[in-house]
């Protein structure tokens, strides 16, 4: 778990060689409704020039997320692992209570490995490569959609959490990982070091917040996740003003328990939210990260994620890595978390190239849908440095 402080603690402590700093008690952030929050200006005002910079603004905008929207990701508890046959079990312990986790490993048919893997939030609705193996993961176990506080994370950091569903979603992702590392490839047949996580739906908004929570997920592909994952909440929030029928912010509380409880106090207010979903996406770069969208079904939000993607691959160019970010956007109706074949090659791309180590394949996939229009000079009034 991270620790931060004051906003100017960040630029301080990089150039004394120590940690970036803690975000202050309290933030007066005043920003707009529509224009999407600078990723690279510090909330003291500092500006990012450095890489190095810009690993302690994602730090703070990591501390960011947490507090206005997601809640607190915990600390790493302790983890005991094992496997028999095709179950992964997982006992973990923090306050004095243990859970434990069963996830499913589907092995490549052929082969030796070590064998990169795929982590599916709810099972993949994705194509998964023969030499890929699958780790199906029922992340509703771990934390229910609804109601709050129900689910076998809640039993671990108890029912009164204020955190998030998606937050227990991504940390019982970790505990994957975990699992995997400690295990090792000699016992799992897994590299720990190639491991992508994906998700559809709800659980693309889950395998997106797990992604920008643990760099050691090597890709992450979330798949038509819409508001709450690649959509943004203040463009979306115009679709919903302009008559589009979407989810937005203040519906998206209503129902289902995904956000933190503190996030509800910003839903009609999102010109005081210091940050939107570009921001979460820009945790995750410069690591491949490929969004699969479905701009036929107006409830996800299609503008939205279009143009949150591109505020996003924003950062990506900062770092110079341009070519490990992804977006494809076709429209195919009511066909909800059913990848029609011309996405298909896209997604072979990621796996090949950053999964299975076919490193001339081409990963330059930027394919919003040709009928949307995006003017992003109407989201966007900051400009992306040159980092690397």
């Amino acid at each position: 778990m991270h620790r931060f402080g004051a906003a100017s603690v960040f630029l301080a402590g990089l150039a004394a060689g120590q940690s970036c700093g803690t975000l202050p008690a309290t933030i007066s952030f005043s920003g707009n409704a529509i224009k999407l929050p600078d990723p690279f200006t510090f909330l003291n005002g500092s500006k990012v020039t450095t890489e190095a910079e810009w690993r302690c603004r994602r730090e703070e905008i990591s501390a960011i997320i947490q507090r206005y929207e997601l809640g607190p990701m915990p600390a790493a508890p302790e983890v005991k692992a094992s496997v028999s046959g095709t179950r992964l079990s997982i006992t973990v312990t923090a306050n004095g209570k243990t859970l434990t986790m069963t996830p499913t490993i589907r092995l490549p048919s052929s082969g030796q490995g070590p064998f990169p893997a795929l982590i599916a939030l709810g099972g993949a609705s994705i194509p998964v490569p023969a030499s890929v193996a699958l780790i199906t993961y029922n992340n509703e176990e771990i934390a229910a959609t609804d109601p709050r506080g129900k689910g076998k994370y809640f039993d671990l950091y108890g029912t009164s959490s204020t955190t998030g569903g998606l937050v227990a979603w991504a940390w019982g992702a970790s505990r994957i990982v975990d699992a995997l590392e400690q295990l090792g490839p000699e016992t799992t047949k897994i590299d720990a070091k190639r491991v992508a996580i994906t998700g559809c739906s709800r659980n693309g908004k889950g395998a997106m917040v797990a992604g920008a929570f643990d760099n050691r997920i090597r890709l992450t592909i979330p798949q038509e996740g819409g508001s709450g994952a690649m959509g943004c909440w203040r463009i979306v929030g115009e679709m919903k003003r302009n008559g589009t029928k979407t989810e937005d912010a203040a519906q998206i509380v209503n129902g289902d328990q995904w956000f933190a409880t503190e996030f509800s106090k910003y839903v009609k207010a999102l010109d005081k939210l210091p940050h939107d979903h570009h921001m979460l996406a820009a945790m995750i770069a410069p690591r491949p990260f490929l969004v699969i969208e479905n701009s036929g079904i107006d409830y996800l939000g299609p503008i939205s994620s279009y143009g949150c993607a591109t505020a996003a691959r924003m950062v990506y160019e900062a770092l110079g890595a341009t070519d490990t970010m992804g977006f494809s956007q076709v429209a195919h109706g009511s066909s909800h978390c059913q990848l029609p074949s011309n996405q298909n090659a896209d997604v072979a791309a990621f796996f090949n190239r950053f999964l299975l180590g076919q490193n001339a394949v081409d990963t330059k996939i930027w394919k919003p849908d040709a009928k949307l229009s995006l003017d992003l000079k109407r989201y966007v009034d900051w400009t992306a440095p040159k980092l690397v």
